[in-house]
């Protein structure tokens, strides 16, 4: 800390300078003509005004060298004596530091070496950086401090800046197939009053102008949309931030994004078409190719996609037949598979449990389907067989990407799962749904069939091999003052 304590001090130093040179060392605008990818497109001798964060500093004899990076790239800034202005380059030398932005006026030129750098004619400090940057070539180590400090992360690493772009035509893509299936893209509420549209713990608040008592929402409008399909839309989708006050892991976040669309007049069949499209169009952006290796799995989503039982993959990899055996049985092979669960959940949280640990000796690409009416309240049944339900989930590299299914649209029917989910809640079940007595009076006016699907921004950290926090531009993290009191005990 004491050769960065003696940097801030050298440059504080240099702020009070500037200030009675008349200087301002934060100035409100500059003109920037070029970004510095165009500046590496033009001719030599072409006329440049650009500006960018200079990152290396670095003299030899009478010339000096400098990293400039904006947005768009990074290019190498010559101040050379008898070709730039002497003013200028006492001034850079002087008050210019790693991690100022300057402005920067010059022309193209060629170095001895070959590299295309901006031979500098004025110099404009645009903003004075106190704290010195992390050494170049050891960048943050520490994992907390790396998400902490997110913007010196990708500051630092071209990866991880590259990261986040790759996110950016993850949702754009899709976005872009659904717009160009006929969706539309709607807004539903945040804050809510009942926890609908998913098994999940959310979190409570209160609302002060209402007086009400208010939940974040858990599902990506599910039961919003479904409204709407009442409405008349045929065709809707949302991508928004959702929250779930439960665990955090690998693949797991309290606050993430999702996508889900509903699509009237079509059944789970027709949406697992859809969805292979989707997902297939959504990686070649991403990657460039539809093949990856993630979490230990290799993928190849150009294959043809299997279809899984959940009855019957269940019962190969533990040969337990879900239909006819009681909790106890069931909490034996969890307990003999070592599988962690709520030994206070209902037979089927358990049999869920044992599904979970089938599903890790899934690599996919594939979609799950018969999963039992119990675990999936909002979908229609099966025609054929009442115990199970229309939908699918999609199984890559042991995980689940993806759920969707023909939605309920029967209201009396709605009505009882919810009735059973509420008892469940009263038992201290805290992921049962809550009984929306709006929604199914909404139901009641009529829902036409409908395919609902969602998906998580999961999928995009196993394309990208990370876990899902560092998938986070700027992740939730423990108040800066608490690591500070945790330091000094």
């Amino acid at each position: 800390m004491g050769r960065e304590n003696q940097i801030i001090g050298e440059r504080l130093k240099k702020l009070k300078e500037l200030e009675k040179l008349g200087i301002d060392p934060y100035p409100a605008e500059f003109e920037k003509k070029d970004t510095i990818q165009k500046c590496l497109g033009l001719k030599l001798n072409s006329k440049v005004k650009t500006a960018g964060r200079v990152m290396i500093k670095r003299g030899i004899g009478k010339i000096i060298f400098s990293e400039l990076l904006d947005g768009t790239g990074k290019i190498q800034i010559v101040l050379q004596d008898k070709e730039t202005p002497k003013k200028a380059v006492d001034f850079f030398k002087k008050y210019v530091d790693a991690g100022d932005f300057v402005g920067v006026e010059g022309k193209i030129i060629k170095t001895k070496t070959g590299q295309l750098s901006i031979l500098a004619n004025k110099i404009f400090l645009l903003t004075k950086s106190i704290l010195p940057l992390p050494n170049k070539w050891q960048g943050l180590k520490d994992e907390e401090e790396k998400l902490r400090k997110r913007y010196l992360d990708i500051l630092m690493s071209p990866e991880i800046r590259e990261l986040f772009l790759k996110k950016e035509k993850f949702w754009k893509t899709m976005r872009d197939f659904l717009n160009k299936k006929g969706f539309t893209e709607v807004e539903t509420p945040i804050l809510e009053n009942s926890a609908g549209g998913a098994s999940a713990t959310p979190f409570k608040t209160h609302h002060h102008a209402l007086d009400i008592d208010v939940f974040l929402r858990i599902s990506m409008g599910e039961l919003w949309q479904k409204k709407l399909m009442v409405a008349g839309y045929e065709k809707t989708f949302e991508i928004g931030r959702q929250f779930r006050n439960e665990g955090m892991d690998m693949e797991h976040l309290q606050d993430y994004t999702q996508m889900e669309f509903y699509w009237a007049y079509a059944n789970y069949k027709m949406g697992m078409e859809l969805t292979e499209k989707m997902y297939k169009e959504v990686t070649k952006a991403v990657l460039g190719k539809l093949t990856f290796e993630t979490r230990g799995y290799k993928v190849d989503l150009g294959k043809k996609w299997q279809i899984y039982d959940y009855e019957k993959t269940i019962k190969k990899y533990t040969g337990v037949d879900i239909y006819n055996v009681d909790k106890n049985k069931i909490k034996t092979e969890l307990d003999k598979l070592k599988v962690e669960y709520n030994p206070t959940g209902d037979k089927w949280r358990l049999v869920d449990a044992l599904w979970k640990y089938c599903r890790k000796k899934l690599s996919g690409p594939g979609f799950l389907v018969g999963q039992p009416v119990e675990v999936s309240p909002l979908a229609k049944r099966d025609v054929k067989n009442p115990k199970k339900v229309q939908q699918f989930q999609i199984i890559i590299a042991g995980s689940e990407m993806g759920n969707g299914y023909s939605e309920l649209n029967d209201p009396l029917d709605q009505e009882k799962r919810f009735e059973e989910q509420a008892k469940l809640k009263k038992a201290g079940d805290e992921e049962a749904q809550d009984h929306d007595e709006e929604f199914v009076e909404a139901l009641k006016y009529g829902m036409p069939p409908t395919c609902g699907f969602g998906l998580s921004e999961r999928f995009f950290s196993y394309l990208v091999d990370r876990p899902a926090r560092e998938c986070q531009i700027f992740p939730l993290m423990k108040p800066f003052e608490e690591k500070i009191n945790k330091k000094k005990k």
